[in-house]
C-alpha cells in the first residue's frame, strides 16, 4: 500500500509503499519531437515487466528541473532467485567452522591503523555455494528482501537491461536490445543503481543501510591516510572489481616503502660521499678542468670551451651516479620479484574469501558482451554447453584483427615520428643556447650561467615540450583503441578489457618511455668524432654529445619532469574535473531545499562511472610501475616519489568513488586481468634497461676499468681519470662545416691553441693508428657487456629462486578451499537424502533409516538405491 508521498523521506532508496527496495535507476527526457524514443520505451518497460521486474516512474513535475523523469526498477525475489542461478552466484549455505589461527608479530605496533571491527568486517564468514533456486531451503535465507546484498541485486538487474529487447513482438528488429544502444540513442539519458545515502550524513531510513556514510568516514577522508582499507565494505558496497582494484593499489604502495627506504639509503649515500668525488674536483680544478680545451659541442654555433664549465653538472651527477646506484638497481630487479609473487599469494587469499574461486570459467561461458550477442548473426552448437550460440567466422576475425594490428603500427609510428621530432628540436635548439649562453659558461664566473649549461636548458626544454605532445597523444588515441577494440568484437567483457589493455599499453609504452629510452641508450652513443662526426636528416643536425659527466643526469631530468608531470597533472585531473563538473551540474538544485531533492537526483547530478573508469585507473599505476622500474637506475628517488603519489591517489581514488561519481554497476573479477601479464613483462624488461643503463649510460664502468687496471697511482686511485677519458684533436683537421663562425669563440681562445678534447677513446694525431679506437676502448667495451652479462644472469637466477620459493597460493588456503568443496559434496548429499525421505514419507512409504553415515562407502546415487 502506498504511503503518503509528503511523509516520505526524499533520502529514501525505496518505492513509495517504502517497502520495495530501488535496484536501478533509468531516467529520460519527454521531448516533443521523440515519439520514437516513447515508442522504444513503452515497449522496452513492456519486456523488463515481462521479465518480472517491477516498475515505479516519477513524473517530471516532481523533479528539480521540472523535466526529467525518473523511473525505478526493482527485482522482486522470483527474479533474483531465478538470475541468481543463472550467473551461478555464490551464496551462503554454513557458517564457516575453520578456526582462524593467523596471528600477526607485535600486533600491538599496528594499533594505530587499524579501523574498527565492524567496518573491517561487515559480515560474519561462511562457506559458500553457488545458488540453486531449486534448492533454495539449502541455503541460509533468513530474509529474502536482505538475503541478497545491494551490489548484487544491482549486478542481475543490469544484466537483464542489457539484455531486455526493445522491438514489439516478434515483427522488430531482433538486434535492437539493451540499456546500451538505448542510452547512445538517446531514449534514455542515464542508467544507475543508487547510493544508499548521502555521503556526508547517516540514512535518515532506519531500514537503509548507511555503507556509503562509513566509507566517506574511515576511508575516503584525506586525513585517514595512514590508515588500512576496508577491503571488505568496499567489495561489499563497489563489488569484487573495485575492490580487487584498491586492495592491488594498497598492496603496491605498502611494498614501495621499502622500496623508497632503500632508494633513499642510496641517495644518502651519494650526499655522503661528495667529498671522495675525485673526477668531479678535476673537472673544476682551475689547474686541470681550467686549462682543458673541449672541441665545439655543435656545428658554426657552437665555439670551444673549457672543461670547467661542467663542474656543477659533475657533481649533480654523482648524487646518481655511484656504487650505491648498481646496488639498488640489483634490489629493485629482486624487489619487482618479491612484489608480484607475494601479490599473487594476496590475490589467492581474496580470491577464497571473496568467493571468486574458478570465477573466471563462469564469466567466459556465461556473460557474453550483448554486443557480441548483437552484431554476430551467425549461429552454431557450443560443444560444452549443448546450446545455439552466436559466433564471429574466422575470416572477419582475421580480417578486423590485421585492420586493429595496421592501425596499432600506425599510430605507434605516428608517436615515434613526434619523439623524432623532439629529438630534431634538441639537436637544433641546443646550437642557440650554445650562442646565447657562450659566455656565461665559458667564463664561469655568472651564478646562472654555472648552474644553466645549454646541455641542461635543451634537456628541460624538450621534456617539457615531450610531456605536452605525450598528453595530446593521449587524448587521440585513446578513442582510437577504444574504436579498434570494438571493432573486433570481444566475446565476452573479460576479453573486451584484455584487448583493450594491450593495445593503450603498447600506445603508452612508446608514449612516455621512448624519449627516456633515447636518452638512456641512443644520445651520444653514435656521435663519431672531431674529423668525422655522424649527422641526423642528412648533413644538417649533428648528433648530440653527452655532458663529460655522462648522459645519466639528462635521463634523471627526463624521467623526473615527465613522471612528476604526469603524477601531478593525473591527481589534479581525477579530483578537481569531476568536482568541477558536478557543480555545475548541480547548479539549479542548490536553490531547492534538501528536503526536495530526491536520492535519485542526487545521484543523477553525480558523474558516470563509465565501464573503463576502472582501466584508465590501473593504466596510471602501471606506467608509473614502469618508471619506477625500468630507468631507477638513474633516479633512486623515483620510488619515493611514486610512495608519496600513491599515498594521495588511494584517498583520490576514494573521495571521487564515494562522493563524485554515481555508484557504479557492481562487476566480479578474480584477478587484476592483463595487468599482471603487463607487469610481469616490465619486471623483466627492467633487469635489462638497468643492467644497460649502469654499462652505458652511466660512467660507471669507464671509472672501474681505470681504477683497478690503468691508474698511474700506486694502489686504487681515480687520479688522472677526467685527462684518460678524454681523447686529443687537431683543431686545423676540424671540416669547415664543423669549425665555429667569427664571434663565436670565447675571448680567451686564440691562435696558440692547436688541440682540443672530446669524449672518447682513441688515438692522437700523428700516432699511426690515428683517431681510431685504443685498445682501452676495448677493454671497456668488454666489462661493459660483462657487467650486463654478470648483473642479468645473477638478477634472475635470484629472481626464479624467490618465485620457486614462494608458492602462490597460502597453504591454508588451498586447505579452506577443498575444505569447502568436500563441505559442499557432503551438505549437498544430506541435503538430497533427507529430501527423498520427506517424499517417500509423504507419499506412504515407511520412514527410510538410510543415511550417509551407514553407508559411507556408497555414493548418493547408491545410498538413495538402498534406502528405496
Amino acid at each position: 500500500m502506498e504511503i503518503d508521498k509528503s511523509q516520505q523521506s526524499k533520502d529514501s532508496v525505496f518505492f513509495r509503499d517504502g517497502v520495495r527496495r530501488v535496484d536501478f535507476v533509468l531516467s529520460y527526457i519527454d521531448d516533443k519531437d521523440g515519439e520514437r524514443k516513447q515508442e522504444r520505451r513503452r515497449e522496452y518497460e513492456a519486456n523488463l515487466e515481462k521479465a518480472g521486474l517491477e516498475l515505479e516512474t516519477e513524473d517530471k513535475s516532481e523533479s528539480e528541473d521540472g523535466k526529467t523523469y525518473f523511473l525505478k526498477i526493482h527485482a522482486p525475489w522470483e527474479v533474483l532467485a531465478t538470475y541468481a542461478d543463472v550467473l551461478k552466484i555464490k551464496v551462503p549455505f554454513k557458517a564457516n567452522d575453520i578456526p582462524n589461527h593467523t596471528e600477526i608479530p607485535m600486533n600491538w605496533l599496528s594499533t594505530p591503523f587499524r579501523l574498527p571491527d565492524h567496518i573491517m568486517h561487515p559480515e560474519p564468514d561462511f562457506f559458500t555455494a553457488p545458488f540453486n533456486k531449486s534448492k533454495s531451503d539449502f541455503f541460509l535465507i533468513d530474509d529474502k528482501e536482505t538475503f541478497f546484498p545491494p551490489s548484487t541485486r544491482n549486478r542481475i538487474v543490469y544484466y537483464i537491461l542489457a539484455r531486455c529487447p526493445y522491438y514489439k513482438g516478434d515483427h522488430g528488429d531482433k538486434d535492437k536490445k539493451g540499456i546500451k544502444r538505448l542510452l547512445n540513442n538517446g531514449t534514455y539519458t542515464s542508467a544507475f543503481p543508487l547510493h544508499d545515502c548521502r555521503y556526508w550524513t547517516r540514512s535518515r531510513d532506519l531500514n537503509c543501510e548507511s555503507e556509503r556514510y562509513n566509507l566517506y568516514k574511515y576511508w575516503a577522508r584525506f586525513l585517514c591516510f595512514f590508515k588500512e582499507q576496508p577491503l571488505n565494505l568496499i567489495r561489499k558496497y563497489y563489488g569484487e572489481k573495485i575492490g580487487i582494484y584498491f586492495a592491488w593499489l594498497g598492496f603496491y604502495t605498502e611494498m614501495l616503502f621499502f622500496a623508497a627506504v632503500v632508494g633513499v639509503i642510496c641517495f644518502i649515500y651519494g650526499l655522503l660521499t661528495y667529498s671522495e668525488n675525485e673526477w668531479s674536483y678535476e673537472i673544476c680544478s682551475e689547474e686541470i678542468g681550467g686549462k682543458i680545451v673541449m672541441c665545439p659541442l655543435c656545428d658554426k654555433k657552437c665555439g670551444y670551451w673549457k672543461l670547467n664549465s661542467t663542474c656543477n653538472s659533475s657533481w649533480q651527477s654523482h648524487l646518481f651516479d655511484n656504487v650505491g646506484t648498481v646496488f639498488f638497481a640489483i634490489f629493485m630487479g629482486i624487489w619487482v620479484t618479491l612484489f608480484l609473487e607475494f601479490w599473487k599469494r594476496r590475490q589467492a587469499r581474496l580470491e577464497y574469501e571473496w568467493d571468486l574461486v574458478d570465477f573466471e570459467e563462469e564469466q567466459q561461458q556465461l556473460q557474453l558482451r550483448p554486443e557480441y550477442e548483437t552484431k554476430c548473426t551467425n549461429r552454431r552448437l557450443n560443444r560444452i554447453t549443448q546450446e545455439m550460440e552466436p559466433y564471429l567466422p574466422i575470416t572477419s576475425k582475421c580480417a578486423r584483427t590485421c585492420l586493429s594490428g595496421a592501425t596499432v603500427l600506425f599510430w605507434i609510428s605516428l608517436i615515434i615520428a613526434c619523439i623524432i621530432g623532439v629529438i630534431a628540436y634538441r639537436l637544433a635548439v641546443y646550437a642557440a643556447f650554445a650562442s646565447i649562453m657562450k659566455d656565461s659558461p665559458t667564463n664561469n664566473l655568472q651564478v646562472v650561467g654555472s648552474l644553466i649549461t645549454p646541455q641542461l636548458a635543451t634537456s628541460v626544454t624538450a621534456s617539457c615540450i615531450n610531456f605536452v605532445i605525450i598528453m595530446i597523444l593521449n587524448l587521440m588515441y585513446e578513442r582510437v583503441a577504444i574504436w579498434i577494440t570494438d571493432m573486433e568484437i570481444p566475446k565476452t567483457h573479460l576479453e573486451y578489457e584484455n584487448k583493450l589493455t594491450v593495445k593503450m599499453f603498447l600506445f603508452q609504452f612508446v608514449n612516455y618511455y621512448s624519449s627516456c629510452f633515447y636518452v638512456a641508450f641512443f644520445k651520444g652513443k653514435f656521435v663519431g668524432y672531431p674529423g668525422d662526426y655522424a649527422y641526423m636528416f642528412g648533413s644538417h643536425l649533428r648528433n648530440e654529445e653527452c655532458d663529460p659527466g655522462g648522459c645519466l643526469i639528462e635521463l634523471t631530468t627526463q624521467l623526473v619532469i615527465v613522471m612528476t608531470g604526469k603524477q601531478v597533472w593525473g591527481n589534479i585531473q581525477e579530483a578537481l574535473v569531476p568536482w568541477l563538473m558536478n557543480w555545475w551540474g548541480s547548479r539549479r538544485s542548490r536553490s531547492h531545499p534538501e528536503s526536495l531533492y530526491s536520492r535519485w537526483e542526487q545521484d543523477h547530478d553525480l558523474q558516470s562511472f563509465g565501464q573503463l573508469g576502472l582501466f584508465y585507473e590501473y593504466l596510471e599505476m602501471v606506467i608509473q610501475f614502469g618508471f619506477i622500474t625500468l630507468f631507477v637506475a638513474s633516479f633512486p628517488l623515483a620510488p619515493l616519489l611514486a610512495l608519496f603519489n600513491n599515498i594521495i591517489e588511494i584517498r583520490v581514488d576514494a573521495w571521487k568513488f564515494t562522493t563524485q561519481f554515481r555508484r557504479p554497476v557492481a562487476a566480479k573479477a578474480h584477478s587484476i586481468g592483463a595487468w599482471a601479464e603487463i607487469l610481469s613483462g616490465v619486471a623483466v624488461l627492467s633487469v635489462v634497461t638497468n643492467a644497460f643503463i649502469v654499462a652505458f649510460t652511466s660512467d660507471m664502468i669507464p671509472r672501474l676499468v681505470y681504477m683497478y687496471a690503468y691508474s698511474s697511482d700506486s694502489g686504487i686511485s681515480m687520479k688522472g681519470y677526467i685527462n684518460d677519458s678524454l681523447s686529443v684533436f687537431n683543431i686545423s683537421e676540424i671540416p669547415d662545416r664543423s669549425r665555429p663562425e667569427d664571434g663565436e669563440n670565447p675571448s680567451w681562445f686564440n691562435s696558440s691553441i692547436t688541440t682540443c678534447r672530446y669524449r672518447d677513446y682513441r688515438y692522437p694525431p700523428g700516432h699511426e693508428k690515428q683517431y681510431s679506437h685504443t685498445m682501452k676502448f676495448w677493454h671497456i667495451l668488454a666489462a661493459k657487456l660483462a657487467f650486463i652479462i654478470i648483473m642479468e644472469h645473477v638478477v634472475f637466477l635470484v629472481k626464479f629462486f624467490v618465485a620457486w620459493m614462494i608458492p602462490d597460493v597460502p597453504s591454508e588456503v588451498k586447505a579452506r578451499i577443498k575444505r569447502e568443496r568436500y563441505l559442499v559434496q557432503e551438505y549437498l548429499h544430506n541435503y538430497e537424502v533427507e529430501k527423498l525421505k520427506m517424499q517417500l514419507s509423504q507419499n506412504g512409504h515407511s520412514e527410510c533409516t538410510c543415511t550417509p553415515m551407514i553407508y559411507p562407502s556408497l555414493t548418493k546415487h547408491e545410498v538413495l538405491s538402498e534406502c528405496l
